[in-house]
């Protein structure tokens, strides 16, 4: 007669509580340079899209172009993700991550 092993319980930390800390942090729109659309059309697809007066669409678009990206919005992950579609159908190169 074989017996069956003895298991006991052990202190986990719960998933859902990382998860808590985590969406506290807000997300970030990152447009980044390509070789395609011109400077302009950026700033034009800024202002459409997001409201910016001209001078902030064009010194998001100058980040853009000499740093090579900008941070264009920010906020809850579904409205990033929106903020990137968005982006994506104008044809700008666009990606969001978490904030630091």
């Amino acid at each position: 007669m074989s017996s069956a092993p003895v298991i006991s319980p052990t202190e986990t930390s719960s998933p859902d509580a990382d998860l808590d800390l985590d969406t506290d942090l807000p997300w970030i729109v990152l447009v980044w340079n390509d070789p395609i659309n011109t400077m302009e059309y950026v700033a034009l697809v800024f202002r459409k899209l997001f409201g910016y007066s001209k001078a902030k669409a064009e010194r998001l678009m100058l980040d853009v172009h000499e740093k090579g990206r900008a941070v264009v919005s920010s906020g809850p992950r579904e409205k990033a993700e929106i903020d990137v579609f968005r982006l994506h159908e104008h044809g700008l190169w666009a990606t969001m991550q978490q904030d630091d």
